[in-house]
């Protein structure tokens, strides 16, 4: 079966990912699969070693970008193949950068490299108020011209969704435009969700499971400082 390079994009990501509607239809979560289903199970079951769930882990984190850069915009190209015939197919469009969400962010970065082994990462640290419990910046290194560039922002796991507010705000204040900004998560309580789509209802958010159980070990169990 012959498909236009547009069609059979779209047909990909039907097949694979799922709006949900209670969070409105930037609001994205991949179908679950009896292999999508496993890798979460390992990555809440308390008795996996830690050498299992980074391998599990890394596993969901690459279905989770390979979505992501789904959702990046692409252009129309066409390529000569070695025996001379010509191929009407699709590129990336230039211009995107990923952007982790210090510390558990960072497992998802060697994700993103595998995918798109020269893209710049910047960073940004979140911490809470040691008094007031308050979500604050303390350290944000982004690309220059990040306000130019579709943004991959990384965080696994979100509970609240305090943490990721304060990171796009400051995204937003370097000038980043709020659709320009793609949010790659792995679990997100309903909450979460909820919060998020109030506060940014123009970023798209790309998770694996919506529960209101979110497994807060990842970071500790992934980095080994549990």
């Amino acid at each position: 079966m012959n498909m236009e390079p547009d069609l059979l994009q779209n047909t990909i990501q039907q097949n694979t990912i799922e709006e949900v509607d209670n969070y409105g239809p930037n609001f994205k979560k991949l179908k679950i699969t009896d292999n999508v289903r496993e890798l979460q199970t390992v990555i809440r079951d308390k008795s996996t070693s830690r050498g299992d769930f980074i391998f599990y882990a890394d596993r969901l984190i690459r279905l989770v970008v390979e979505e992501g850069l789904n959702q990046l915009p692409y252009s129309n190209c066409q390529i000569t193949t070695p025996t001379g015939q010509t191929y009407d197919g699709l590129r990336y469009e230039k211009g995107n950068c990923g952007v982790s969400i210090m510390r558990s962010g960072e497992a998802m970065e060697q994700g993103l490299r595998d995918c798109c082994r020269s893209i710049r990462i910047g960073k940004i640290l979140v911490q809470s108020d040691e008094d007031t419990h308050e979500a604050k910046v303390v350290y944000a290194k982004l690309p220059p011209d990040i306000s130019s560039r579709k943004v991959l922002l990384m965080y696994p796991i979100m509970s609240t969704g305090n943490t990721v507010i304060k990171a796009v705000h400051i995204l937003k204040e370097h000038k980043v435009p709020e659709e320009n900004i793609i949010l790659l998560n792995l679990f997100i309580t309903p909450s979460a969700a909820m919060t998020i789509k109030k506060k940014y209802p123009n970023m798209t958010v790309l998770t694996s499971e919506i529960h209101p159980v979110a497994p807060n070990h990842f970071g500790q169990k992934y980095f080994g400082t549990e």
